[in-house]
C-alpha cells in the first residue's frame, strides 16, 4: 500500500496514473489539507510517495522507483539500451517539458504588467511548441515514446499538455504527439485518477 501526496491536476497526477497501471493500491492525500507539509517535503512540492518507511520525492525519481520495483511493460528492465532511453524520456518530461510549462504559471502569478506578462507567455509557448516538435520527431516509428506500449514519459507529457488550456497562448501540439496524448487521456487509469483527485475515492484499489 502506497500513500501519495498530490495537488489536483499537478504532476503528481502522472504518478497516480502509473500506480494504477502497475495495479497498486494507493491512499491519496491532498497536500493542501496538510498544515505542515514542508515537514514531509521541505521543498513543498508534489509528488511525495510513502513506500513503507521510505519517503520519496522528486517526480522522476519516484517514477523510476515504481517502474523498477514492479514488473510492467513501461520499463524495459532487461534491455540496457531501451532502459537508458526510457530514463532519458522521463527526464525530458520532468526536467525539460515540465519547467517550460511552469513558466506560464510563473508569468500569470508573478508579472503584473500585462504587456510584459504576455511577452513571457508567448516566449514560454514558443519554447513549448519547440519541445512538442521534439516529441513529434521521436514518434516516427511508434505511437508511443516507449515503442508499442504507453510509457511513463507519455503519461507525464499528457498531464503537462493539459496545463496550457488555462493561458492565452497557442501551443499547437503536432498530430502524432496529440494522438499519443489523446490515447493516454482516454485510458481508464487516467479517468479514475482524475476522479480520485476530486475526492470521489479516498482509498483506491488500482486495477
Amino acid at each position: 500500500m502506497y500513500t501519495l501526496y498530490f495537488l489536483p491536476s499537478a504532476c503528481s497526477l502522472a504518478t497516480q496514473v502509473v500506480l494504477r497501471e502497475l495495479g497498486q493500491e494507493v491512499t491519496l492525500i491532498d497536500k493542501q489539507t496538510v498544515e505542515s507539509f514542508t515537514e514531509i517535503n521541505p521543498v513543498g512540492t508534489v509528488p511525495v510517495l510513502l513506500d513503507g518507511d521510505q519517503t520519496l520525492t522528486e517526480g522522476a525519481a519516484v517514477m523510476i522507483h515504481l517502474l523498477s520495483k514492479h514488473p510492467n511493460k513501461m520499463w524495459p528492465d532487461n534491455d540496457p539500451v531501451a532502459k537508458q532511453s526510457a530514463i532519458q524520456d522521463i527526464m525530458f518530461a520532468n526536467a525539460t517539458m515540465h519547467p517550460a510549462y511552469s513558466r506560464l504559471f510563473f508569468a500569470a502569478n508573478s508579472i503584473e504588467n500585462v504587456e510584459l506578462r504576455n511577452q513571457v507567455f508567448e516566449a514560454a509557448a514558443s519554447n513549448i511548441r519547440t519541445l512538442w516538435q521534439v516529441v513529434e520527431d521521436k514518434l516516427t516509428t511508434y505511437h508511443f515514446l516507449g515503442g508499442e506500449h504507453v510509457s511513463a514519459a507519455d503519461i507525464m507529457l499528457a498531464v503537462y499538455s493539459r496545463w496550457g488550456e488555462g493561458f492565452p497562448v497557442d501551443i499547437n501540439i503536432p498530430p502524432k504527439a496529440q494522438k499519443m496524448i489523446d490515447h493516454v487521456l482516454s485510458m481508464p487509469s487516467f479517468a479514475t485518477s482524475l476522479a480520485a483527485e476530486q475526492g470521489e475515492n479516498a482509498l483506491v484499489n488500482a486495477v
